[in-house]
């Protein structure tokens, strides 16, 4: 489902920051070697979180699901100096593409790239987050949500993407549709959560916004 008309996406794609040299190659790199290259976040939403990156001015981020690392590399333009990223994936072919952006970029010292269940590697990490994007398989985003909780500090954003599901959130639910069930229930559970203050923005697939308390 497209939420804007492609001729109003494109207005707006075209009257926002330009992307960035670097980011236009690993957008076309991705779209002509990987596989599912609608998985990236693209020119748009590459700005938004760039921007929201540079109103916090992060020390220390957290991303679930790297990628091909394009949305890290938003993120890591408003790192704060000697600021670090936590990245995380689970697709190991994808390790060196992701390493060679990274270093190109001149943010590579500061990114740490970390391979595997992201369940069992966030209780690993010792970190306070200032900001988080979840942007991995949605049927763990409320498992992932209660892990990274504690870990914020106050004032801290949590990102989260995909959170319309392509329309599929106003839709019959089909009973096999396990990742739409769980993001009905997530959504429900941000605009609830005593923990947070929470807005859902219609940018791209959806991507709200929770501030913790």
């Amino acid at each position: 489902m497209h939420f804007l008309s492609e001729e109003l996406e494109n207005y707006v794609a075209r009257h926002s920051q330009d992307e960035p040299e670097l980011l236009a190659k690993l957008n076309r790199e991705t779209h002509q070697k990987i596989l599912q290259p609608r998985m990236l976040s693209g020119h748009f939403q590459g700005r938004v979180l760039s921007l929201l990156s540079k109103l916090i001015r992060p020390t220390h981020i957290l991303e679930i699901g790297t990628y091909t690392g394009y949305a890290t590399l938003c993120l890591a333009e408003g790192l704060a100096q000697n600021g670090t990223i936590d990245t995380l994936d689970n697709n190991e072919e994808l390790y060196d593409f992701q390493r060679k952006y990274f270093d190109l970029s001149g943010f590579g010292p500061q990114i740490i790239q970390h391979l595997g269940n992201a369940l069992d590697i966030i209780p690993t990490l010792t970190q306070k987050y200032d900001l988080v994007f979840i942007d991995a398989d949605k049927e763990n985003y409320i498992n992932y949500y209660e892990l990274i909780v504690p870990m914020m500090r106050q004032g801290g954003i949590i990102l989260s993407d995909n959170v319309l599901w392509s329309g599929k959130v106003l839709e019959p639910v089909k009973p096999n549709d396990k990742s739409t069930k769980i993001l009905l229930e997530y959504n429900a559970l941000l605009k609830k959560d005593p923990r947070v203050e929470t807005v859902l923005l219609p940018i791209r697939d959806g991507l709200t916004v929770s501030r913790v308390l």
